[in-house]
């Protein structure tokens, strides 16, 4: 017994200890269980309550308060403008206490047209702009609901949403709105919770309602036919959108990114043009400031990013956005755009992230799901509106049915309420006379005098028939869940014709992937390749024209021991396939040899190729992707190979299409034997061998049979002890060029074709082509030209001219020819190149 009072004594002291000095009891609990717990809270309430939109009514709380206080206010479009600090301050009062500035950055972005597709507040004075603008004050500015929102909220006393009491149980706010249109998608929402964010684009309208139709009409249509009439975003900036997959993604999983470009057209752009050429950005992506844009640019030609830029305005007015960015005379305009795209704002990504409120809960929405909530809302709101409105016609019915029974017995009725004591039993009285309702018995003793004309018996009769049939038509929308659904159809096809407009964002459906060349203006430009293995590229302008016999510039530094070997024409934007003497094929981009100096070595082709110790490079071959894959279809395009003791092969250019940045073999060779020369020519072309003394073979390409890629070839020229093979030319039957030899001391003879006899078979001795003396030196190199093309030696110690063809006269095939270009006693001609006529530069 005493131990059960001590125990009791002891819990009584325990209880006592833990209990405060406020006389509340303290209960122990895991801090780390109260914070998890507190934070989840915390973090529901604001994805909830604050940063994520109903995917019902497509609003957050702050939205959705504000226009029900607008509506509360008679704030509507048929009525003036109020003051948005009274629609603040009414909305802070009775539903949203939270900070005044947060409403009315609400209500200032709802009335943005480059802010909302479709705004819903219909706003008088400044409001912002797409510079960054903030809007003036709210005491400046007045505000209304916009038509659109209105339709947000009707229906709404008809018992078609929840309310719920407000934050002080004062008044009644809904907890969500009638929203007969999908609000969601046609305005979009971003926003930030905890944990999660939400960043939904805007719709058009029109596209968005069409989307529910189909559903209504088929709920088993494919993603892929919904987006038939729902292609994409609908951007209130308009702008467009590049490439469909990004969409695609994001209607299908609820994320995606999708790309935005703005819309520049050009003007004067005509080489003809005698105005300075200009892009025109008419159209930004969604949420670009114009004023930091235009900034950004300034700043890229400032820090010469871009060159091209001489003059940047903004000539925006109320009628509509005009960034002019003049450029200077024959700029890549697509290039430069390119880049811009790249550096500024004028491109950027849009990351959808489809999140609503689903059921009190945060959810990932695909297209369809977004819309088939919508869809199972607006049912909802439908039903419960038509049981409102046959309640209220049954109602009124019933009334009326009073009304004429007591108009068919009106002088029974007139006495039995003249012999009545007093109202109720008049009331009782009519109840029991004729099996009348209350409420019936109420409606005769209400009804007035005037009703007793035949004209208001009339009027009594119709509205009674109207309502039998507005009581079947609800009845039958009740009953048949087709009919339901073929209401809400017409609702919606009846607000699209009332708000829909033209799309006003492009969706571009190629998507491709910008690649270096898109970034990079396309020039002519000079390869260099010395012994020793060194390649350079410059710009081919770098060379001034200059007279036959001129002394030249100096084209590049050189070592005593390293002499230049080749030089070739091409652009910057051309594949470039390396052959070395050993048969093997490199393919680069021309813009990945690095430019250098005039004066300047250049890099080393072992480093941007990798080619073996011994190897060096011996024909550059300039070509474009599209001739690959033209030579696939029909075989237009062959390569022409010849080696240093006289062989020849052709092989079809598509052989070589798979190359990218490794090392294959393009032909076969004899020891001791080397590649000397490729040409890229079509199978009809005639072929022209030369060797180093002057001996020339000409015959048809068509004796060439095509061969594999490793195959060695077969004999294109029988060659001379002392002599062998150094050039492989390419004419056109029956062609007026002609063939231009220059030796090694500066010398050059140019031949008309004609003088050369076309053999009947390949591998003949040849013919003389030059007449030859110690003087002159052997022959270095031969070119098939014309008269407008031009000449690029350049001589072992780096001194490079440029020389017209015309400027050497036409000469017999034995002829000696004339001095071409001046040499030190100790320099040869390393190099030649043709510049064709199309790439003359003056």
């Amino acid at each position: 017994m005493s131990d059960d009072v001590n125990r009791e004594e002891q819990e009584n002291q325990e209880e006592k200890k833990q209990t405060n000095v406020t006389g509340l009891r303290e209960i122990p609990t895991d801090i780390t269980d109260e914070i998890k717990t507190s934070y989840l809270n915390y973090a529901m309430s604001v994805i909830v309550g604050r940063a994520i939109p109903d995917v019902r009514d497509g609003l957050k709380p702050v939205h959705r308060r504000v226009l029900y206080s607008m509506y509360k206010l008679g704030n509507t479009p048929d009525k003036p403008y109020k003051k948005s600090a009274r629609i603040v301050g009414d909305t802070l009062g009775k539903y949203h206490p939270h900070g005044d500035m947060a409403v009315y950055d609400t209500i200032v972005r709802m009335a943005q047209d480059f802010s909302y597709r479709y705004p819903l507040v219909d706003g008088q004075g400044n409001f912002g702009s797409v510079d960054g603008d903030a809007a003036a004050a709210m005491r400046y500015t007045e505000i209304r609901m916009s038509a659109l929102a209105q339709e947000m909220l009707a229906d709404i006393k008809k018992d078609t949403v929840d309310f719920i009491p407000n934050f002080d149980n004062s008044l009644e706010e809904p907890v969500v709105l009638p929203a007969p249109v999908p609000q969601l998608l046609i305005n979009g929402s971003s926003g930030i919770a905890v944990g999660m964010a939400t960043n939904i684009p805007p719709h058009n309208l029109g596209e968005v309602i069409d989307a529910c139709v189909l559903l209504i009409e088929n709920p088993e249509a494919t993603l892929d036919e919904i987006m038939q009439v729902l292609p994409g975003p609908d951007f209130p900036t308009g702008a467009t959108i590049y490439g469909i997959s990004g969409i695609r993604e994001a209607y299908e999983t609820g994320k995606g990114i999708i790309t935005l470009q703005a819309k520049v057209i050009s003007e004067n752009l005509d080489k003809k043009s005698q105005r300075t050429p200009t892009l025109v950005v008419k159209e930004l992506p969604y949420q670009v400031n114009k004023a930091n844009l235009v900034e950004s640019i300034a700043t890229l030609v400032q820090e010469k990013k871009i060159n091209d830029i001489t003059a940047l305005r903004d000539e925006s007015d109320r009628n509509g956005m005009r960034i002019v960015i003049e450029l200077r005379k024959n700029t890549n305009a697509h290039v430069l755009l390119n880049n811009l795209f790249k550096h500024t704002n004028l491109q950027t990504s849009f990351g959808i992230n489809m999140l609503a409120i689903v059921e009190g809960r945060p959810k990932q929405l695909s297209l369809r799901e977004a819309l088939s909530y919508f869809l199972a809302h607006r049912k909802t709101v439908v039903e419960r509106r038509s049981r409102f409105e046959l309640k209220q016609a049954q109602e009124r019915a019933h009334i009326l049915e009073g009304l004429k029974i007591a108009l068919a017995n009106i002088d029974e009725v007139i006495q039995i309420i003249k012999k009545s004591k007093d109202v109720d039993s008049a009331r009782t009285n009519l109840i029991s006379r004729f099996l009348l309702s209350e409420k019936q018995a109420q409606a005769i003793l209400d009804m007035r005098l005037q009703r007793l004309t035949s004209l208001e018996i009339q009027k009594l009769e119709d509205e009674y028939l109207e309502l039998i049939k507005r009581i079947a038509y609800l009845e039958e929308i009740l009953g048949s869940e087709r009919k339901l659904m073929l209401t809400i159809k017409d609702e919606l096809l009846e607000l699209k014709n009332k708000y829909a407009d033209n799309r006003l964002t492009q969706i571009v459906k190629e998507e491709k992937e910008l690649e270096m060349e898109d970034y990079i203006a396309e020039e002519d430009i000079v390869i260099t390749y010395t012994k020793d293995g060194y390649l350079k590229r410059l710009p081919l302008n770098t060379y001034r024209k200059q007279r036959r016999g001129g002394r030249g510039i100096i084209g590049m530094g050189v070592k005593e021991e390293d002499l230049v070997d080749n030089l070739y024409i091409t652009t910057n934007l051309h594949d470039i396939l390396f052959f070395s003497n050993k048969g093997s094929v490199f393919r680069r981009k021309a813009h990945e040899i690095p430019e250098g100096g005039r004066t300047s070595r250049g890099i080393a082709v072992v480093n941007l190729l990798g080619i073996a110790k011994g190897e060096k490079i011996t024909t550059v071959i300039p070509i474009r992707e599209m001739e690959f894959e033209k030579s696939r279809e029909s075989d237009t395009f062959f390569l022409y190979m010849a080696t240093r003791q006289g062989k020849v092969k052709k092989v079809p250019l598509h052989s070589f299409a798979s190359l990218k940045n490794k090392e294959i073999i393009a032909i076969s060779l004899n020891e001791g034997d080397e590649l000397i020369r490729v040409r890229l020519s079509s199978a009809v072309e005639n072929v022209i061998l030369t060797t180093r003394k002057g001996k020339s073979a000409y015959f048809s390409g068509k004796k060439i049979r095509p061969m594999g890629r490793t195959a060695m070839g077969c004999r294109g020229i029988d060659l001379a002890k002392d002599d062998y093979l150094i050039d492989l030319s390419m004419v056109q039957p029956d062609s007026d060029e002609d063939i231009l030899l220059i030796t090694e001391n500066g010398s050059g003879k140019r031949t008309p074709l004609k003088f050369y006899r076309l053999a009947k078979t390949r591998g003949g001795k040849g013919v003389k082509s030059i007449h030859l003396s110690k003087e002159r030196g052997d022959v270095i190199s031969v070119k098939v030209v014309n008269e407008r093309d031009e000449l690029v030696l350049i001589s072992q110690q780096g001194i490079i001219i440029r020389v017209p063809v015309k400027e050497i006269s036409r000469t017999g095939r034995n002829s000696i020819g004339v001095k071409v270009m001046n040499l030190d006693q100790d320099d040869k001609v390393a190099s030649v190149a043709t510049v064709p006529q199309s790439q003359v530069i003056d």
